[in-house]
């Protein structure tokens, strides 16, 4: 009959390996898990990306359709200022897309802890057996949490947050269910454009047409309906769907409502904004299988505000997407 320090012992090597088991659990589905909760499947990830020109760091007029505010940009290639920056945009997130230095320490930091765990020394040398599990999610959480803290800091030092606290509205066009409910005018420092009912059926088809290239992951495509820069972004969701192994499928796209927001001239670019509510099936499935391994079969609705932009002799393109608050 085993003794009792025998028994402790069994159960103590026990409760590592399971700690162990778990720690690998972990390092290999989270990463996964916030990648995939992070961002909406949709094109343009849920994300507010892309340029509004010399507008890009003030709000957009409010609209029946989005009467909220929307969301400062994630991914711009803009500087505040005005200024322009060609280098290639930074990815948001905590662990990919914007995190930067902050979002690689927070990684550093759990990749170490889970290292620590499998090794033997407990999450970050200091808890060992069961009590590592606990120790492990407290860490986790204070460290997103402080991590949070921080990129909100950083981005409200370099974001010009006045521009969207004291960003005065334009004169507002007619509103009425769907696009083409008037004519637009921008306001603010540049030439007022007006739009035509041709425009707002470019405006929808350019919906539809951007979600069925995204969905067919045909790059070529995106390229003739939307801006160098946003076409960046999709490429790189793209990638990592299919890093993922999954392709994101949006299909049954409809608009239900929609309202300019203001409309523009910068030098020889016309800009409009537009706030679009529309009907969509989302899912993504694994590009094997078929299975469904993320949204459904039913569908939604959203609501975003994309800017459009064209040059002289050339078609109006896809310039920026922002979600709504």
């Amino acid at each position: 009959m085993p003794g009792i320090w025998e028994t402790h012992m069994n159960f103590s090597q026990w409760s590592r390996t399971l700690v162990k088991t778990i720690a690998v659990v972990l390092a290999l589905a989270l990463p996964t898990a916030l990648a995939i909760v992070s961002a909406d499947a949709r094109v343009g990830g849920g994300f507010s990306s892309g340029s509004r020109g010399s507008r890009t760091f003030s709000a957009p007029p409010s609209t029946t359709t989005a009467p909220g505010s929307t969301s400062q940009f994630n991914r711009t290639y803009s500087q505040p200022g005005g200024g322009f920056n060609n280098a290639a945009p930074s990815r948001g997130g905590l662990f990919g897309r914007g995190g930067g230095f902050l979002g690689g320490l927070a990684a550093g930091f759990l990749g170490a802890g889970l290292l620590g765990m499998l090794f033997g020394g407990g999450l970050f040398g200091g808890l060992g057996g069961l009590s590592s599990i606990l120790g492990l999610i407290i860490q986790i959480v204070l460290i997103v949490f402080v991590v949070r803290l921080a990129m909100s800091w950083w981005q409200r030092r370099n974001s010009p947050q006045a521009a969207y606290a004291g960003a005065v509205p334009g004169p507002q066009a007619n509103y009425r269910s769907g696009l083409g409910g008037g004519f637009g005018f921008g306001a603010n420092n540049n030439a007022p454009l007006e739009i035509k009912p041709d425009d707002y059926e470019a405006f929808e088809r350019l919906l539809g047409d951007i979600q069925s290239a995204w969905s067919n992951e045909d790059v070529a495509k995106l390229h003739t309906l939307a801006t160098p820069e946003m076409v960046s972004y999709f490429e790189q969701d793209l990638a990592q769907n299919r890093a993922r192994n999954a392709v994101n499928k949006v299909t049954n796209v409809k608009l239900l409502q929609g309202d300019l927001a203001e409309a523009w001239r910068e030098g020889e670019t016309d800009y409009a904004t537009v706030a679009m509510r529309f009907a969509l099936t989302d899912k993504t499935v694994d590009r094997n299988t078929g299975a469904i391994v993320a949204g459904s079969e039913q569908p939604g609705e959203v609501t975003e505000v994309w800017t459009f932009a064209r040059r002289p002799g050339s078609p109006w393109e896809l310039s920026a997407i922002q979600q709504t608050n």
